[in-house]
């Protein structure tokens, strides 16, 4: 008998069937600003639009790109079965570090590797990703799904993700500007968000705890539902913020809190002038944090360098305008606590 593709574990009918559910869930996101090109091998956007709802009038545009994945909370998922939420992290991760130079996400694209076929599960991820997309204000532009039998195992799948964005140039956050005296502004996560899934996994197989547990440590909440909680994704928030100083340069440092922790994360941020000094316990911090060390009796150390703590994005800004921008960043759905302040030093972030 001849060999086909499908005896390699690639059904081609099928794929043409689950990419047939895709493109609607990649048109909810689009503006204006996105230019028609079905069936082309490329996705087309328009950098301004004469419309005076989506004009920017850019004097000096830098492009802003940025890739990421979503790490082994995978594993969770495919554990679980539930992979609605993967997307939002997908594009989390890479559009929250798109807006650290104060840039404006404009499209987003995904790669998905899968080890078979499977319709429904691609639906799910993609939705996901749509999900994320729409809350970034960001349109899913395009993508790219592969079967690959031999390099993944039947339920695996691997996700990528790729943001481009825009920062008109006397409007970059750079970190340039931190100068003693500045405020530290520390803005909640919505708990474990996409990094340190190793240990995450490893303590709770140590201890034998299942994902369908609902520990009283974590208010009723089971396991699965903690550990797939999404990523928040900032932008819409720190467009509000940026969007009201248009002309003072009051937000100097942007950064978005992931793996490292909060130390190496506000480090890369930081003039070799000045240094950011830390109050710590200053902020409220998620019970899965407590409950995680608990379990594995992780060092403290080690929790500050592998997971954000509680504190997703943090702003340096001005100290006059301070108070202000923590109001608009509360009206911008975020809470957030002043957790510290910047004085002369040698580019290095401690705690007091």
């Amino acid at each position: 008998m001849p060999v086909t593709y499908k005896d390699s574990g690639v059904d081609l009918d099928l794929y043409a069937q689950a990419m047939q559910r895709l493109p609607s869930l990649a048109r909810r996101t689009f503006s204006p600003r996105v230019v028609s090109n079905d069936g082309g091998f490329a996705g087309l956007f328009k950098l301004d639009f004469s419309s005076p709802l989506f004009s920017r009038n850019y004097e000096d545009p830098i492009l802003v790109a940025g890739t990421d994945g979503v790490g082994t909370k995978l594993k969770v998922a495919q554990m679980t079965g539930r992979h609605d939420t993967v997307g939002i992290d997908l594009v989390a991760m890479c559009v929250n570090d798109l807006i650290c130079t104060g840039a404006e996400p404009l499209f987003f694209l995904d790669y998905i590797a899968m080890g078979r076929d499977d319709a429904d599960r691609l639906e799910q991820v993609v939705k996901g990703i749509s999900d994320g997309c729409l809350q970034a204000d960001s349109a899913l532009l395009g993508g790219e799904t592969a079967i690959m039998p031999d390099m993944y195992a039947a339920e695996d799948y691997d996700l990528a993700g790729f943001a481009v964005g825009v920062v008109d140039r006397k409007h970059l956050v750079d970190g340039k500007s931190i100068v003693p005296g500045d405020k530290i502004i520390g803005i909640s996560s919505d708990g474990i968000h996409s990094n340190g899934y190793s240990l995450v996994r490893k303590i709770i197989s140590h201890a034998g705890i299942a994902l369908d547990a609902c520990p009283a440590e974590l208010g009723g909440a089971s396991v699965a539902d903690e550990l797939l909680r999404p990523t928040r994704i900032y932008s819409s928030m720190l467009r509000r913020v940026l969007g009201h100083y248009r002309v003072k340069h009051v937000v100097h440092g942007i950064a978005h809190i992931t793996g490292g922790g909060l130390h190496e994360n506000l480090s890369r941020i930081l003039p070799k002038t000045v240094d950011t000094v830390i109050q710590p316990d200053s902020w409220p911090m998620p019970p899965v944090f407590p409950w995680l060390q608990g379990l594995g009796d992780v060092a403290d150390e080690e929790m500050q360098r592998v997971f954000n703590m509680g504190l997703g994005l943090v702003l340096v800004v001005s100290d006059f305008y301070a108070a202000k921008i923590m109001e608009l960043v509360r009206a911008g759905g975020c809470e957030c606590t002043e957790i510290g302040h910047v004085e002369a030093g040698s580019g290095e972030s401690r705690f007091a």
